[in-house]
Order: structure tokens, then sequence, then C-alpha cells
């Protein structure tokens, strides 16, 4: 059988092509190209303001100064970002994702719609270690933590992948706390609008939303009820929400639902990006992260940058799948994702 000259010109050039892509260094490849940031966030939440501040400085970390585009995909409290990355996303490089750090303990429990598996990710880093709290307005009947078992809190959310939702439905299944969700809100912006109005009494998300309201706290319009962290976060002096667990269960239940805040505000490629451009990218952007200049920008902005390694976030996601599938049953039934 004769085969076209054509054909085989065509697929010569293809072979050629490949090798010459093949055989680029990441520094040759990443030099003057456009890159871009899949977001899985509302523009100005904190997520997308730690986003561009990173992406501003990021180029000055690669050859060439490249241009890093920052593109927002909330829809389905960044589900469809992160499904985006595992499925669809070029695997050169060249596309990296911001996912919605509650993501991996999602996907353990099957969340619907969830296509992405976490431990298929390559982790570049993190920035941030969001602690969360719950925050009443100055007219909300709760005033104190223990109240919440005795009094209802008309609390905002945004939806069941969010941590606006997340984080009292959880307090409420496992602790038996009394917080009445009003869902539907489209960010924190919008909720902490909504608290203004007497629309909700409060809500529960991370401390960095808070950065542009601390004027409202020393007027007294909002007050820390509640924190969902073990730890201590400086400036918040209220209870633990582990203070109120009666149960080693009750704890354990809580660690897994609420272990995102290890991941901060992660960034990653999909599986399949040649290893010496993930090693590079891994490494520009700890540099970008720990640019003395950046920092200085985010503490004017209230705004927490710290760095968190690739490593530690690989080994976040092994521990997570370590946990007993019995716990994660449980935790299945507590979830406002699966309910």
């Amino acid at each position: 059988m004769l085969i076209p000259v054509r054909s085989v010109a065509a697929a010569a050039l293809i072979v050629c092509l490949g090798s010459v892509a093949h055989g680029q260094t990441a520094e040759e490849f990443y030099k003057g190209r456009t890159i871009q940031i899949v977001g899985a966030f509302e523009t100005g939440n904190d997520y997308d303001i730690g986003t561009r501040l990173l992406a501003r400085y990021l180029p000055k970390e690669l050859p060439g100064n490249p241009t890093v585009v920052v593109q927002s995909m909330p829809a389905a409290a960044g589900v469809v970002a992160a499904n985006y990355m595992a499925l669809r996303a070029p695997r050169d490089g060249s596309t990296i994702g911001g996912i919605s750090r509650n993501l991996p303990s999602q996907a353990m429990m099957k969340l619907p719609n969830i296509e992405a598996d976490p431990r298929t990710f390559i982790w570049l880093g993190a920035t941030s270690f969001p602690g969360r709290v719950c925050v009443t307005g100055q007219d909300a009947p709760v005033k104190t933590a223990a109240d919440l078992f005795k009094t209802e809190l008309l609390t905002g959310g945004t939806g069941a992948g969010s941590s606006t939702s997340i984080v009292p439905t959880v307090i409420n299944r496992v602790l038996g706390a009394k917080f009445k969700m009003v869902e539907g809100y489209r960010g924190a912006g919008d909720i902490l609008i909504a608290i203004e109005r007497n629309e909700v009494q409060g809500v529960c998300m991370s401390m960095g939303q808070f950065r542009t309201s601390q004027q409202k706290f020393k007027e007294g319009k909002l007050r820390y009820l509640l924190r969902a962290e073990e730890s201590a976060l400086p400036g918040v002096d209220v209870p633990s929400v582990y203070d109120f667990a009666k149960t080693s269960e009750q704890r354990q239940l809580m660690r897994f639902l609420f272990s995102s805040t290890e991941f901060g505000r992660p960034y990653l490629f999909p599986a399949g990006v040649p290893k010496d451009r993930v090693d590079f990218m891994r490494k520009a952007i700890e540099r970008a992260a720990k640019n003395p200049a950046l920092l200085a920008e985010a503490e004017k902005m209230n705004l927490d940058m710290v760095f968190r390694a690739p490593e530690h976030l690989e080994q976040v996601v092994t521990q997570l799948y370590e946990t007993s599938p019995e716990l994660v049953e449980k935790a299945k039934d507590i979830s406002p994702n699966l309910k």
C-alpha cells in the first residue's frame, strides 16, 4: 500500500515539533509565556485578593517576565474550577489552579458533581493560615458562644461547599448548636451587608474575610463569638468550638471536617505536568510569596500571605485519606454537602 508523501511529511513534522517541545528546558518553556491562574473564588474575597497579589509578583520570578492572568471560576463553590483542573486544563505547566481549601475533604465524602481526585493533583504551595471564626452583629440575640445552644442565630451562607455553610452546619450537627442558615448570598461582602441590614444576624468564615471590617469590630457593630480552630487566633479572645465537645468522636469529626485550614489558599497543577516545570514553578511561587515587597503590601491590607510548602499539602492529603471509612461515613452524615 502506498502512503501519500504529504501524510508522511505531516507525521514527520508532528514528531519533530513534539521533540522540540519535549526538549525545552523549564526556563525556555516559561520565557515570555502567558500563564493562567484559574481561581475557585468570587472577585474581591480573600482568595481572589491573595491570588491577584501573588500573580503580580510571580512574573518577577520567571524568565522573560511573562504575563500572569487570573480567571475566576467560582461556580458551585469552586467545584467547577477543581473539575476543570483535573479533567480539562492543559498539562504543560501553563495553567495553575487555585482551588477551594474545602475540596479535599469534600472529594473524600463524594460530594455530588466532584470529579477531581486530590491525590492526583500536583501541589505547588499555598498562602495563609485561614483561621475561621463565627461573628455576630450588634443586635443579634446571641451574645456568647454558650447562648448558641439555647437561642437561634440567623446565619448567612453562600452555599454547601463554602465555609460559610460548612462551619455552622457542622457545629449544629455535631454539638447541637442553633445556627439557622440563610443561604444564597454571592460572597462574604454580601453577607456582611446583610448583617448591617439585619437580614441575618451572623456569619462563620475565615478571618481574612473581615480584613476591611476592623473598624466595625472596634465600634461594636461586629463581635467575635466563637473560633472554629483548636489553636488560639491572634486578637480573638473567644472560646474554641472544641471547648464544647463532650466526646473524642465529636473532636475527631470536627478535625476531619475542618481540616481545610491546613491547605490555606492552595495552588496546584493537574497531573502530567513535566517534573522540571513543577520544580521550577514551585520555587518561583515560594520566592514570590516570600518577596519582602509582597509581604509589605499584604501587611497594609491585613492580608495573611504566610507561605505553606507543597510537601505540607501532600502530607495533609495523605493523612486525610488515612481516615477510617467509618469516620468518613459519619462525617458524610454531618456534612451540609450531602444532606
